[in-house]
């Protein structure tokens, strides 16, 4: 795609206020792939405005035309759907036939999803002798994260939308290219003038300007949980509504009587996919000890074969991250079982799948998000210390468990302090809640509890 050189604004592209711009470089070759321009408080002010105009109109539209123009923006999706997997590969380094199976696709399937809830969720409902009103929360500020760039972006803008919001949106800036076809997409697909605004540019600068907007009335942010603490606090201080998805160091719990190879096979996958940058991949493996030494030899290679076949993280910053855990890790006594810090290529921001074995649930890479393609296995002796593992951190986002039947897993599943469990390995589900417990974020995305958060309430007594 050839990206924009202006913000688009109130229906239009519009040049930016300031000079500035961001290059925006391949994680696989470190060589540009294009330039957008790096918004201003001035750029975020004018979108605000836009929205903030757009809004009685696009809230007085009945849900099922609000429906109607969210399918036809799901259906340019559709139309655009390689090429913005090239754009997705290109910035992010995803693969691509990942890029098109999940980047493209799972978005295209949550936009319909939400296409469909906006013409038949109940805005209304009779209690007693009251009549309540779900109504649009108002502008909502989406500041989204460059892991899964159109997904994050389609996972705010469309159940906000669906619930007559209006929208302005800072994309991550290693990842604004996707955004920008986002954007081309809602045009093509009539959303009105100044329901949907996008403003590239950083976070300190344009996140910030558009969390402390006073225009804004809610702000919905997915990144890192130090960031959203930050974003917390200044929407508290205004007393403006928040929706947070944070960190997440998700448990991979195996029972013993669990099917062991499918089980660390399917665990070392999940977190090899997206080259491990995913908020609720499940970076703990914990393992009974009767079969530890077992599960060991069997996610070293299940991970040895993905050393070719993912991609590399996001940027330098990133990788060093990334190559700083593993050699703390090692450093604090766990042992490598697979791959290491050092860097498998001479060119772009790779780092090797790798697999730690005799972890401790103390040691930091068993408690802080490395965001990367690192496993660690963790023994227990019993389901109840399985289970203070699995629940020791500050987290709460994600996790899995696997057992010989779903009775006994959900069992287990059931004690977990965390928001979404995979079962046996269940598969995704576009209308499920997802969001944490604990310091993993406020509120959820997806299905009808992803579109209660973009409204607020209204009772009328008789």
């Amino acid at each position: 795609m050839k990206a924009h050189d202006g913000m688009y604004i109130g229906g239009a592209w519009r040049p930016a206020a300031g000079t500035d711009t961001i290059t925006v470089l391949s994680p696989a070759d470190e060589q540009p792939v294009g330039e957008v321009p790096a918004g201003t408080v001035e750029d975020v002010d004018a979108a605000v405005r836009a929205a903030r105009e757009a809004f009685p109109a696009w809230a007085a539209t009945p849900p099922v035309e609000r429906g109607a123009l969210i399918g036809a923006l799901r259906d340019q999706l559709v139309a655009r759907k390689d090429e913005i997997a090239e754009t997705v590969t290109a910035e992010l380094g995803s693969p691509l036939p990942f890029s098109q199976m999940v980047h493209a696709g799972v978005p295209i399937l949550v936009a319909g999803s939400y296409a469909e809830l906006a013409a038949t969720y109940a805005f209304e409902e009779k209690i007693g002798n009251s009549t309540v009103y779900m109504e649009p929360v108002g502008v909502v500020g989406a500041i989204t994260p460059w892991n899964y760039p159109l997904h994050q972006i389609v996972n705010k803008v469309a159940p906000a939308l669906a619930a007559g919001c209006t929208v302005v949106l800072k994309p991550a800036e290693d990842t604004p290219l996707t955004a920008q076809l986002f954007a081309e997409a809602a045009h093509e697909a009539g959303i009105p003038a100044g329901v949907f605004n996008l403003v590239t540019g950083l976070g300190p600068v344009a996140g910030q300007a558009l969390a402390e907007h006073e225009g804004v009335d809610l702000v919905s942010f997915t990144g890192s949980t130090a960031v959203g603490k930050q974003i917390g606090a200044t929407a508290g201080a205004a007393v403006k509504r928040v929706a947070l998805e944070l960190g997440g160091k998700s448990a991979n719990v195996i029972l013993p009587s669990a099917d062991l190879t499918k089980a660390v096979k399917a665990g070392v996958a999940n977190v090899m996919s997206n080259s491990g940058q995913t908020c609720s991949a499940w970076t703990r493996m914990l393992v009974d000890s009767a079969r530890y030494d077992e599960a060991v030899a069997l996610a070293a290679e299940a991970a040895a074969k993905y050393g070719s076949r993912i991609g590399p993280v996001v940027n330098a910053k990133q990788q060093a991250r990334v190559r700083g855990y593993i050699d703390k890790g090692v450093e604090e006594g766990a042992r490598v079982v697979a791959g290491g810090s050092e860097a498998p290529r001479e060119q772009g921001y790779f780092v090797q799948p790798t697999v730690f074995a005799d972890v401790t649930p103390q040691m930091t890479i068993a408690q802080e998000e490395i965001f990367g393609p690192v496993v660690s296995i963790i023994r227990y002796e019993d389901e109840d210390e399985a289970l203070r593992i699995a629940n020791g951190t500050v987290y709460g986002l994600a996790g899995a468990v696997w057992a010989a039947d779903d009775a006994e897993a959900i069992a287990f599943a059931r004690r977990m302090d965390t928001g979404q469990v995979d079962i046996n390995g269940g598969s995704f589900n576009p209308l499920a809640p997802f969001g944490g417990y604990k310091q993993s974020g406020v509120g959820r995305e997806l299905g009808p509890h992803g579109l209660t958060e973009y409204l607020q309430t209204k009772s009328l007594q008789f």
